[in-house]
């Protein structure tokens, strides 16, 4: 079979409960609601991580983050780890990347290998199509020239600012946010880079290219700060434009980086509470309105029967839930609980899942839709093809109907609190580990258990109890035991992946054997 299209899109700070898809009562995301039922929904992804560095690290190598060990924003990607791009490169794709994320695109992190084209739209200054550009030729040239010149001086400032926990302090200071967050682009240009992409898909089916297409595309529009135009807020949220004191709410937290991802000294109030939530909702749908040009473009090419689309969130993003803001310390669904959708009109029928999946299985997927592999050091083939996503689609899950996550603080933000509120690091645990397991069991209840620094802290029943309110630990200690060993013998793999990638070899992991003998039966196996 000729190998597909591949066009796979993060929704960057994307929660799963605030897609209609997934249940929002409030829905206001036709486009994507409508992408969903033409595809396969994942009704329970759980994210590998709960932050962009590490939870990105995991879609582009396949692994846990204490297996890939990129875990901080000052960590680069080991090179003996398989990266998917590169994969795609060496198995004949042409490789572009449209990122808004700058920890994704700036950074030197190791994550932009593999690309042949890669486009930039966060940072001071951005790399864009030539297409793109409003002014008339040759003054687009010149300007491009320009443009290219002052990124090779601030792209080291940039990653300065990225790696270094003085100047990420510096830079959450109240009178500098609007500074870097509007004019350095911190969220991109995302409703721009959609566009981009469009116009990409049409000039390249226009010139019938010849090979296959992977192309990545980050969207930023969910994450702090909130500025969504005036036309979704309105939607969302009517009562804003009349209301000054929601809007001064808005404007302080806009300003104040550090309270984004701080745990909250005391509760919202119900105003803050409500304006937050409803901004959130206002910028979903302000990225599902313009997302609809491209899945609409996506539906009407020539090769749309053998395209595959997947949409994922890297991770979600809290709102006050639990007494945290942002996405930096806990394992609550509001973080790990993402869309995960995949959309492949020759090969899969329109169809929910319910099975907890980890979305580090996207590497897996992708890669065994593409066909033989090529043959690569560190690249276990027998491994991709029992973890894609399709093995649990066809009624095969390979990891028994669980899924797990890694908490590993993010310390520049706890030098931040350490700086400011250093009675919160204690009160909400900001140095510890958490490690999460999400599970169906046979009764088909989806349990959820929570360790911190390897003490098992909460139960939850995610079926009756989406919010985690009710902690069950005390009341289901058979289950959460055994939970317990799932999460002890993944810490055990992943710490074994580590050390074997660690010395550049290829680490074996755990799958289920009844399916493995069913793909030795198939053929797929030795």
């Amino acid at each position: 079979m000729k190998k597909p299209d591949i066009i796979f899109v993060v929704l960057d700070t994307q929660r799963a409960d605030r897609l209609g898809a997934y249940g929002h009562e409030r829905a206001v995301t036709p486009n994507l609601d409508r992408f969903a039922e033409a595809g396969v929904l994942f009704e329970q992804a759980v994210a590998p991580a709960q932050w962009t560095i590490p939870s990105h690290a995991s879609l582009f190598t396949g692994l846990y983050p204490t297996a890939h060990q990129i875990t901080q924003s000052t960590h680069s990607l080991n090179p003996d780890l398989p990266h998917l791009v590169e994969v795609m490169r060496a198995a004949g794709y042409e490789t572009v990347g449209f990122c808004n994320n700058p920890l994704v695109g700036i950074l030197n992190n190791g994550f932009k290998r593999g690309f042949d084209t890669f486009y930039n739209y966060g940072g001071a200054f951005p790399s864009v199509p030539e297409s793109s550009s409003r002014l008339p030729w040759p003054l687009n040239q010149a300007s491009e020239w320009y443009t290219q010149f002052l990124r090779r001086i601030s792209y080291p400032i940039q990653n300065f600012f990225g790696q270094s926990d003085l100047a990420f302090r510096v830079s959450l200071n109240a009178w500098l946010t609007p500074l870097w967050s509007k004019f350095a682009n911190f969220k991109g240009q995302n409703e721009r880079s959609v566009r981009d992409v469009t116009h990409f898909l049409r000039e390249r089916e226009r010139q019938n290219a010849e090979r296959p297409l992977f192309l990545f595309l980050n969207l930023m529009e969910t994450h702090m700060p909130f500025w969504p135009p005036g036309e979704f807020i309105d939607q969302v949220a009517p009562y804003f434009r009349h209301n000054k004191e929601a809007r001064t709410i808005m404007r302080t937290w806009n300003r104040e980086a550090y309270r984004w991802a701080a745990p909250l000294d005391e509760p919202l109030s119900d105003l803050e509470s409500q304006v937050l939530s409803d901004m959130y909702d206002a910028e979903v749908a302000y990225q599902d309105h313009y997302l609809g040009q491209l899945l609409t473009l996506l539906n009407g090419r020539r090769n749309q029967e053998n395209t595959l689309t997947l949409i994922v969130a890297d991770h979600g993003d809290g709102l006050g839930e639990h007494g945290y803001m942002g996405h930096a310390f806990v394992a609550y669904e509001e973080l790990v609980h993402v869309p995960l959708i995949m959309h492949w009109p020759g090969q899969i029928k329109p169809n929910r899942i319910a099975t907890p999946v980890s979305t580090r299985r996207v590497f897996h997927t992708l890669l065994d839709a593409v066909g033989p592999l090529p043959e690569m050091p560190t690249l276990n083939p027998t491994e991709i093809h029992a973890l894609t996503l399709m093995q649990t689609i066809y009624g095969r899950d390979p990891e028994r109907h669980t899924a797990f996550s890694e908490i590993y603080p993010p310390m520049n933000f706890v030098k931040a609190i350490e700086r400011r509120q250093v009675h919160l690091l204690e009160q909400y645990r900001c140095l510890s580990l958490r490690r999460a397991v999400v599970k169906t069991d046979e009764t088909a209840d989806t349990l959820k258990l929570i360790e911190v620094d390897e003490q098992l802290d909460e139960l939850f029943d995610l079926r009756s109890d989406p919010a985690e309110i009710e902690n069950l630990l005390s009341q289901r200690p058979l289950p959460a035991a055994a939970m317990a060993q799932d999460l002890k013998r993944m810490v055990a793999a992943v710490e074994r992946q580590q050390q074997a990638f660690g010395n550049g070899r290829v680490a074996e992991v755990d799958i289920d054997e009844t399916l493995l003998q069913r793909l030795r039966g198939l053929g797929y196996v030795d």
